[in-house]
């Protein structure tokens, strides 16, 4: 018994340490005029690998600009500001995804909806093209594989959808998803395979409500709208992510005494039935636009929080897919606000960036974690690329309580990343946990399963990397 609790007591105090890893502030931008991340729905950092993406829009030419910035070293060091739009419309609220090599950016630009892509990694950018001619806001992008999702509110209350087949050389003709969007804000999207979420708020009940819609083809059909949450007080600025069949959605609300708070919600079969509402902050001065992402069984949110008299950005963490939720993180410390926070993750990094005035003008900040990302992903080579695709047996086997599974990706014929899965199965052929489910490079990659919370019985563990499937099973004795 004491050897059981002596384990136990390291396993968590390795979470612990791991999730207090977060570095100091980096400075982004560094300019006399205003610099601005976009809302909680236009992600405004994307990461893959060890590389990470930051867009914004910025005043420092006489006119709202579209910025961007990458590093190649998992947010060690950045590479300079590059201005993707020059017009003299106002162009504002980007947000951006990754696909490969593939960067996604799109923004909103004088009243309509613009794309911009680069198909090397940031290096180079083709010329933008205009997707609508009415977005209210700024859209919301997703991208599973080649398919490229976009979905926004327009200024006549519709809440409209287009998809691009072919890593967004060619788009087709969008798709009205409802016309009874009252009070429009921005819309949010996530894709895991064949399936895209979205959610946004509404008032076609007479108060500000979460809203829920999916599609289980690739975004070819819709289901009916799905109403979220049922209070008497306001719902509004939710974020959608999605890890394997696990859908996650956060969102402010005031139903507790007038007080802004973080509440989340999940799905775990597709968005087919949805859990009940969890408040996860507990503030007594109001919490904003919240960000998640989500990894394996890792989710992380943030947000910017008026607890501390002053707008500061704060964090949380999930290490069971959202089942139980650690403490608040505040993440910035200075007398000037902070405001507008995005969260990514990939391999064990976590990324954010926001708006911050510490410098006298809005500037944006970065700030990582280099382990926090527990989900025990690695890539352990890089310099030799495989020439097939495997799956090996864990080791050890049987096992208590972890164990490590090794797989190879080969290069893709077109160069772009795979949508990557790792999947644990019990005998039932119930889905247990999702260890992987990120667009990954080819490679060779380790990641651990940790069992704690298994019985012991056999399990079943798959790799799923684009049309490749593979199946072994693995022995769990307590």
């Amino acid at each position: 018994m004491k050897k059981i609790f002596f384990i136990l007591f390291l396993l968590h105090s390795s979470f612990v340490i791991v999730n207090s890893q977060w570095q100091p502030d980096v400075r982004l931008t560094n300019d006399p005029a205003e610099s601005y991340t976009s809302y909680n729905n236009e992600m405004c950092v994307a990461a893959s690998g060890d590389s990470v993406y930051a867009v914004w829009f910025d005043i420092r030419n006489g006119n709202y600009e579209i910025y961007f910035k990458r590093s190649a070293n998992a947010g060690i060091s950045w590479g300079p500001d590059t201005r993707l739009t020059n017009n003299t419309a106002f162009s504002g609220n980007p947000t951006i995804t990754i696909s490969g090599s593939f960067v996604y950016v799109v923004w909103s630009e004088g009243g309509g909806l613009f794309f911009k892509r680069s198909a090397n990694a940031g290096e180079t950018w083709e010329s933008e093209i205009q997707l609508y001619t009415n977005c209210y806001d700024g859209p919301s992008i997703a991208v599973w594989g080649s398919s490229v999702y976009v979905v926004w509110a327009t200024s006549t209350n519709q809440l409209r959808y287009k998809k691009s087949t072919n890593w967004g050389s060619n788009w087709q003709t969008d798709i009205l998803l409802t016309n009874t969007i009252f009070f429009p804000e921005p819309p949010s999207v996530a894709a895991s395979g064949s399936f895209v979420h979205i959610v946004w708020n509404d008032e076609r009940d007479g108060n500000r409500e979460i809203y829920y819609k999916r599609s289980s083809d690739g975004g070819i059909n819709w289901g009916a709208d799905t109403r979220l949450t049922n209070n008497p007080e306001q719902s509004f600025w939710p974020s959608i992510a999605v890890s394997g069949s696990t859908v996650h959605v956060v969102w402010q609300d005031n139903r507790n005494e007038s007080i802004l708070n973080i509440f989340y919600k999940r799905s775990t079969n597709d968005g087919a039935s949805w859990g009940a509402d969890t408040q996860i902050t507990n503030s007594n001065g109001d919490a904003w636009l919240p960000s998640i992402t989500a990894s394996g069984q890792a989710v992380h949110v943030i947000w910017y929080d008026f607890r501390d008299s002053n707008n500061e950005i704060y964090y949380k963490f999930s290490s069971n897919s959202g089942t139980g939720w650690g403490a608040d993180i505040r993440m910035t410390f200075d007398t000037s606000e902070s405001r507008f926070p995005s969260v990514a993750a990939s391999g064990m990094s976590v990324h954010a960036v926001w708006t911050d005035l510490r410098d006298g003008n809005r500037e944006i900040y970065y700030k990582r974690n280099p382990t926090g990302n527990f989900v025990g992903i690695n890539q352990i080579n890089t310099t030799e690329l495989p020439k097939g695709y495997n799956l090996s047996q864990n080791y050890p086997n049987p096992f208590n309580p972890t164990t490590k599974i090794r797989f190879a990706l080969p290069p893709s014929p077109k160069g772009e990343g795979l949508g990557v899965r790792v999947i644990v199965y019990d005998i039932l052929g119930r889905e247990m946990a999702i260890l992987v489910n990120e667009q990954l490079k080819p490679g060779i990659y380790e990641v651990t399963l940790d069992a704690s919370n298994f019985s012991s019985s056999i399990y079943y563990y798959r790799l799923i990397a684009g049309e490749y499937t593979e199946t072994k099973k693995m022995i769990l004795l307590k």
